[in-house]
């Protein structure tokens, strides 16, 4: 081999702090790790090591402060390379947006607080695969290039191991793709560096070769050094320089060469863990949701009522997420014991965000100018979401004297109906009604006796069906499924067979699902046992399906809503199965059929091929109407703590959960002599949605709806008295429905500024404006397709707003 040719080597030490042990044992090894690092820093005088995720390094910092001081001094040496940027090294499908970010920010405030530096290469080597919309957020979290490795070359064709990666809104990363694996054995290296070299394929040329002992650390070893060093002094090898991924960047901007673009999402390694190990991503959807609306409902409180911002809880409360969004936490592929500490930690986080939510509800509601009435009940409805919604509200209460109403306040009657309450005794009852909330605000309602009470339409219902002013929904008696799904403004039949079927599919892989792209070997559908009617009123009603399939037991309660234009299905599962998994499979009635789903922060379209894709919060489909070819018709499938899916010709599915063997990794077979754990058995509770709407989902309220269905109203009885807010108001408003403002929390520098994050939501560049009355600031603002826009504000009156990058810089 020629020596014009270099193999820039990539000491590293790849470390699953949480994987076949628990984070206990991640710890130690972290302690170690570093450890033996140092020490080959003291033998070798050109050893370099990379190394991410400031998790370890605050974990080092809080054990071992010597060891800490000594990683500091070789950092400053330039030595000790930081990559990554991020908390840790997460799962990158499943985190919302907003997760990425706190990832950087958190990441990059620690390193440039402690060492000086702040990462410019991202870096995930062994996740499971990146979502599209990655390139934007590494770009304003200060890196322009990234490391990974999955998926493989024999998962994904790329023109080039180093290509330029780009988002949709236009953002772009240098990155390079592991072309075999990111640790060695020390016997070996040297097939490991020729494998590599074979990969230069111009004079001139050179590739990262990542070299050390990993997974459960380790690191570079003497051997591994002595020889890299011998093998650069023969000629028949390479220049194996000791280097690091900035520098090969660097080197890679400066060469001036032409490099392949890749546009959207890197897939597909391990479609499996897109849904393995069900309650650890709902809880982490539910954290997510929960501190983004205690942050938001904070600030509100806290700018109009005086209410504190707990600053540093919400902080630990996210590196708390964080670290348990690593990718084999987060992706379903540890041992079933670390999932007891995982849920430990997002109770945690979920514990921190409901009381400061409370917190600020309960300063918001005491502020509130509430006259006296003998005999009313006031009730504070709080919209944590920065857009104006109707959502369901739902609250338990003493039951009510006859003659009472729900009143709005200007004194407008309510429809409102009672359901079956939490409490099963006299005296408890639990209302329901449809509120109509102000963007980020709150509006009050009473509950009093008035002489005449208003009577309201009940919502339509005969037999199995249930209808409004949108659509008509119905229901087979026998099997439980959807027969019909009728748009009534044009007679659209979204679905052209039987449809929310539970069908069960034959899935004897492993946990990861290696090689595994399609999953379609039905063996069985749940068939009802009963379909009832049990709630009806003014309000909504509800269907409930009770449906069986071997040992298993599926409960959904379909709710049709006189004023709301989607149908929520609650849905519990007691899973019983074994090598198996659950979807809900939806026939679509349409040609043309075009298919979006959600992704952190963005939009993906992605062709109906059958493969397991991830997802956020939605997926739509969206086509002509056979016989009416130009009426376009889509239909939103919402959720509010499922990540996957997949669509095959016009059939769309949502998995709802997998069973394999807790940490099963092929080519280990199963023995029929040995008892095994497996994944998502028990009960489980979610609600998905079905939100069909004219046209495109770009100019329906898809993800309007979505974020209704995650981040639900906050509700509190209240009394009557004085205050300085009126009954109804909003701090925030934007002007344009494809804006969203996700974050608005205070500065993470203490200065009593305040963060407001906003992105496009439906790929059109838009002029928008957002508006927040009591800062007496009217910002405008220039968003392009899917971008994602960061503004400091003053956190007091008339002081100036600027525009800054995902650091709060």
């Amino acid at each position: 081999m020629e020596k014009d040719k270099k193999l820039y080597m990539i000491g590293n030490a790849h470390i699953d702090v949480v994987w076949l042990w628990r984070w206990q044992e991640g710890l130690q090894e972290v302690k170690a790790t570093f450890k033996s690092v140092l020490d080959r820093m003291k033998e070798y005088d050109d050893f370099i090591f990379t190394g991410s995720s400031a998790a370890y390094y605050e974990w080092v910092e809080e054990n071992d402060p010597a060891m800490f001081e000594e990683i500091c001094m070789r950092v400053k040496e330039g030595r000790w390379v930081i990559v990554g940027g991020w908390w840790t090294e997460p799962d990158c499908n499943a985190p919302c947006g907003e997760s990425f970010v706190r990832q950087g920010l958190y990441g990059q405030r620690y390193f440039e607080e402690k060492f000086g530096v702040k990462s410019v290469c991202g870096y995930n080597v062994d996740s499971f695969g990146h979502n599209g919309n990655l390139p934007q957020i590494l770009k304003k979290c200060g890196m322009d290039s990234y490391v990974f490795m999955r998926p493989g070359r024999h998962e994904k064709g790329i023109a080039g191991e180093t290509f330029v990666w780009k988002s949709a809104d236009g953002s772009s990363v240098h990155a390079f793709r592991l072309p075999f694996e990111y640790c060695t054995w020390p016997d070996q290296i040297e097939e490991h560096v020729r494998r590599c070299a074979g990969e230069i394929k111009n004079s001139g040329g050179g590739i990262m070769c990542f070299y050390g002992v990993g997974n459960h650390g380790g690191g570079p070893t003497k051997r591994n050094i002595d020889s890299i060093h011998q093998m650069d002094a023969r000629p028949d090898m390479p220049e194996l320089k000791l280097s690091s991924p900035n520098e090969y960047f660097e080197d890679v901007k400066k060469s001036g060469r032409d490099l392949p673009v890749v546009c959207g999402g890197l897939f597909h390694h391990s479609s499996g863990c897109y849904s393995a190990e069900s309650r650890v991503k709902a809880l982490n959807r539910e954290a997510e949701m929960r501190l983004l609306m205690a942050e938001r409902v904070s600030v509100m409180a806290g700018l109009l009522a005086g209410g504190k911002y707990p600053a540093e809880e919400y902080r630990k409360a996210w590196k708390s997420v964080l670290f348990n969004q690593f990718h084999d936490i987060l992706a379903g592929t540890s041992l079933r014991e670390s999932y007891e500490d995982a849920a430990e930690d997002y109770g945690y986080a979920l514990h921190i965000a409901g009381r400061g939510l409370n917190s600020a509800v309960q300063s918001l509601s005491w502020q509130i100018n509430i006259p006296m009435e003998e005999g009313m009940k006031p009730l504070v409805v709080v919209n944590p979401n920065a857009f104006e919604a109707k959502a369901e509200v739902q609250a338990e209460s003493w039951t009510f004297q006859e003659g009472t109403v729900l009143l709005d306040e200007k004194g407008n009657q309510i429809p409102y109906q009672l359901v079956q309450s939490g409490a099963s005794l006299q005296g408890r009852c639990r209302i329901c009604f449809v509120a109509d909330l102000p963007s980020l605000g709150w509006r009050t309602y009473r509950f009093a006796v008035r002489e005449k009470a208003e009577t309201f339409p009940e919502v339509t219902v005969s037999e199995c069906s249930a209808e409004n002013k949108w659509f008509k929904l119905t229901l087979d008696p026998e099997t439980g499924y959807i027969t019909s799904l009728l748009k009534k403004s044009d007679s659209t039949e979204y679905f052209s067979g039987p449809a929310a079927v539970p069908v069960v599919i034959r899935d004897e892989s492993d946990t990861w699902s290696h090689a595994v792209r399609i999953f379609d070997d039905e063996i069985g559908r749940f068939k009802a046992v009963s379909v009832r009617l049990i709630e009806s009123g003014p309000v909504k009603c509800v269907f409930r399906v009770t449906s069986v399939y071997g040992d298993s037991r599926m409960i959904q309660d379909f709710s049709v809503f006189q004023d709301l234009d989607y149908i929520t299905v609650k849905t519990t599962v007691d899973w019983h199965e074994k090598l198996a998994m659950l979807k809900l499979q939806f026939p679509m009635n349409m040609n043309y059929l075009r298919t979006s789903w959600e992704i952190p922060y963005g939009v993906e379209q992605r062709e109906p091929d059958g493969e397991e894709y991830p997802m956020q919060m939605w997926m739509d489909l969206e086509g002509t109407n056979p016989g009416m070819e130009t009426s376009m018709n889509g239909l939103s499938i919402l959720n509010d703590g499922k990540f996957a899916g997949s669509v095959a010709g016009k059939t769309a599915a949502l998995t709802v959960l997998r069973s394999p063997v807790y940490t099963h990794h092929e080519p280990y077979q199963l023995q029929e002599n040995l008892e095994y754990v497996y994944v998502d058995q028990g009960t489980q509770t979610f609600t998905y949605g079905l939100y069909p709407h004219d046209g495109s989902w770009e100019n329906a309220a898809t993800v309007r709806r979505a974020k209704m269905l995650n981040c639900r109203p906050a509700v509190l009885f209240e009394t009557y008295h004085e205050g300085s807010l009126e009954q109804s108001g909003s701090l925030l408003e934007v002007n344009q429905k494809n804006i969203i403002v996700e974050v608005l929390k205070k500065a993470e520098d203490g200065s009593g500024d305040l963060i407001l994050r906003a992105y496009e939501t439906a790929g059109r560049a838009v002029k928008a404006e957002i508006i927040i009355g009591v800062l007496g600031q009217t910002i405008e603002a220039d968003f392009q397709p899917f971008e994602i826009k960061t503004l400091r504000l003053p956190g007091q009156k008339d002081g100036e707003a600027v525009w800054t990058n995902m650091l709060e810089e």
